[in-house]
Parts: structure tokens; sequence; C-alpha cells
């Protein structure tokens, strides 16, 4: 992409109606703009980011064998009166009646809806365990939408169900998506503590929040350091290894303030290893067993042919607060660097050169070249002064970048990774760099 080419409305100064550096940041730079109280619209540069976080969550859910659906945001009311959730969910429910007088509303969450689909499809002990999950725009009616995207009425989420034909069954499922979770997040550069929750309106008796720790946080959290060094990114999705690294986490205590137990934490936490902070909650699963499918009636043949309401649970992950977030993790008081899971763009070219000269050509050649390796430039060729073009991608956050100058010779180029110091390197050595970072054959 050039940057000529591109829509990027960059803010010189942050709005005032900003208030933390995450929403500083995604204003200024052209990520979003409000069009409602709690409702953006995302720009180009924030919609890539988006979708490569969107990417990275659908292939996790993937790889521990959930399947893709993909539900509508409006849903009929009668499936809520069913569960009995539709009276009793409050305010934030949006409510609509249509032409004929039908009650709808916008999707709060999405429990009631998948039990339909399932009760509808699904009648044998033969079909479970199943996962399935969406990734879906969702709206509630928040009473003070606040910090920009990350407390806000609309918003993209990602909800896995599990169905299963016994306790023990939705435990495993419930494991699964534990550790899922664990290995999405680390995708993301993010270090997630999982945290005892409550369930709030979904119900159920067993809860994790996964909350990233960051002094902007909602939440006050109280943890034992180890956390923090436990790693999954290379644990495979086996029944062995789930139990061993969730049994691994559940050693350790973590609780937000609504969970924090003084006495537990003072006896089971050694003092050094004490932390107290504040943390960003990104994802929340749940097990609330039969609660849905007994209420909706759905049931499925058991193999010794009696009626069973199957056991489920639901698994959500705050893809449109992710982006927050992960600026929120990540920025250091000066600049935030995209994780490369996610960079808008993998590589920034800045063409310092004039129409036509040297540098301007050596520019649009690498461009082009990094265009057929798959590594997804932005070259800056506008006619922007040197220190903006500087100042603009600084804001931006793409970790890498190429500078390009009419002083250097013939095969130099100016290699830079945000936050380091600037390297003469040759095109050959840029472009083999660039596809070993990301991974990339060809």
């Amino acid at each position: 992409m050039k940057l000529s080419n591109f829509f990027l409305p960059i803010l010189k100064e942050n709005p005032s109606e900003a208030k933390i550096k995450s929403h500083q940041l995604m204003l200024r730079s052209g990520m979003i703009r409000q069009s409602a109280s709690g409702i953006y619209s995302w720009l180009p540069l924030g919609l890539r980011v988006l979708k490569n976080i969107e990417n990275v969550v659908r292939d996790e859910q993937n790889n521990a064998g959930a399947n893709e659906l993909l539900m509508p945001t409006i849903q009929s009311a009668d499936i809520w009166k069913e569960s009995g959730r539709y009276d009793d969910y409050g305010k934030e429910m949006l409510r609509i009646t249509d032409r004929h007088d039908r009650d709808l509303l916008y999707g709060p969450t999405n429990e009631e809806l998948i039990t339909q689909i399932f009760r509808d499809n699904v009648k044998s002990y033969k079909s479970l365990p199943l996962l399935l999950y969406h990734i879906q725009w969702k709206f509630r009616d928040e009473i003070r939408p606040r910090f920009g995207v990350m407390r806000c009425r609309e918003f993209l989420m990602k909800d896995t169900y599990s169905f299963d034909l016994d306790k023990s069954s939705a435990e495993n499922s419930y494991k699964k998506m534990f550790l899922s979770y664990l290995k999405t997040f680390e995708k993301f550069d993010l270090k997630a503590i999982p945290m005892k929750a409550e369930t709030g309106p979904i119900g159920g008796d067993l809860s994790h929040e996964f909350i990233i720790l960051a002094e902007t946080g909602e939440s006050e959290v109280f943890l034992d350091k180890n956390l923090l060094e436990i790693e999954t990114k290379y644990i495979n999705y086996t029944k062995e290894k789930i139990d061993k690294i969730v049994n691994k986490y559940s050693s350790f205590y973590a609780a937000t303030d609504e969970k924090h137990d003084v006495i537990e934490f003072e006896k089971k936490v050694e003092k050094k290893n004490r932390l107290n902070t504040r943390g960003i909650e990104i994802g929340h699963i749940f097990y609330f067993g039969d609660k849905y499918s007994k209420s909706m009636k759905a049931f499925v043949n058991s193999k010794d042919g009696s009626n069973i309401n199957p056991q489920m649970g639901s698994y959500g992950i705050g893809v449109s607060r992710l982006p927050a977030a992960i600026i929120e993790a990540k920025y250091n008081g000066e600049y935030m660097k995209w994780p490369n899971s996610v960079t808008p763009f993998k590589v920034a070219i800045l063409n310092l050169g004039k129409n036509g000269d040297e540098a301007d050509q050596k520019s649009e050649d690498i461009y082009q070249i990094l265009k057929n390796s798959n590594l997804d430039p932005i070259l800056d060729d506008t006619s922007e002064n040197p220190s903006s073009k500087f100042k603009n991608f600084d804001l931006i956050g793409i970790p890498y970048q190429i500078i390009i100058g009419s002083k250097l010779k013939k095969d130099e180029y100016e290699f830079k990774e945000l936050g380091e110091d600037k390297k003469i390197m040759s095109k050959e050595e840029i472009i083999n760099k660039l596809k070993k970072i990301y991974a990339i054959d060809k």
C-alpha cells in the first residue's frame, strides 16, 4: 500500500475526550472515530489491526477443534423468554419491535441462539462433544461508556460454546478453552493471567477471567509472580498436557478484588512473590451445566436410549477490546510497537528522496519486491518533510522501518526496529531478515 492512496487521518494533538493512552493513540493514529456514545467506526488502519487479531483468534479456535459459524446480531425475544433471561437481563439489552409487533433484540450474548441451533439440529450423543464458535458484533447499552473501545456499547466478540454429555466431559472442554486462551494471548505477546471470577448474568458455578496487567486496568488484581513465568506456546491439545497446565496455573494464587481473600493470599504466597496491581479483562470463560439446555428443552439421546440435557459452557474473547489492551500493555511512555502478529503493515518504507531521484527509485524498487514477497509494506511516498514522516510512523507503531535517503550508497538502506538503533543493510539482507521474522518461505 502507498500512503498517498491510504486513508489515514492523523491528528497532531490528543483529543480532549481521550483519557487513557490507548484511546488517545487510536484516535491520533487514525484507527477509529466515534460515531455515537460508545460506538466507533473502524478506519482502514484500525480495521487492519482488528482483522489480524480476528485471524489469530480464529486460528487458535480451529486448532482447538472448534467449528466456526455466524449467528445474526438481531435475535428473537422468544428464545430469551424460553430461557427466562428476557426480563432479567436489564437495561443493557437493546430491545426492538418490528413492523409486525414482534419483539426482537440486538444480541448482547448468544447462549439462547446457539442452544436453539443445537436443539434443532443435534439429536444423538454420537455428535458430542461439540464446540461451535463465531466472531460477531454485539451491543450492550452500557450506562457509562468510556476509555474508547475498551468499554463501549458496540463491540466485536469471539464466542465459543461447548456441548457435552456429562460434567466430566464438559470440564475437559472448559480446560481445552482455558489452554486455547493462554496460547492465543501469547501470540499477541501478552501474558494473560486466568483468575477465578463471578459468573454474572451468564450463570453457572465455574468461571475464569483472563487478565493482562496494566496500570489503566479497571480491575484491581492480586497474584503470585510465579504465574508470569509459565509458558504455554508449544503445549499440544492432549488431555494429559491440558490437565497439567491447568493444574499448574491453579496451584498459584490469582484473584480480582471481587474474589480476593487477604488471609489466603498471605498464607499461600511468599511475601517476595506477592503482586498487587491493576489489570484489563480480555477473555472470560464459563461452565454453566444444563442451565440453557434444560430451560430450552434441548435433548440428545444417550447410549442407553434416555434423553439428556447436554452440559454447556461459553467462552468469550473481546476482539475489538484487544487493540486497546495491547496498546496499554505495550506503550512504554514514548511509543507503542505492534506485535508482529497484528501489526497493520509488516514494514514501513520511508522515502526521504524527491520525485524521480535515486532514493525515490530505490523506494519503489524495494516496495515492489516486498509486495511480491508477501511482506505487506506501506510506502510513504508523500511530500511530507522527513521529521513528519518519522513522527507519523513512530505514532502508528509498525515494528520495522526501511529509511531511504539521498546520502546512502546505491545498495545501502537504513533498517530500524522501532525503539532500536538504525543499521545500514543491503536490500537482500533486509528482505531475508523480514522473511525470517515473519516466517515467510518465499
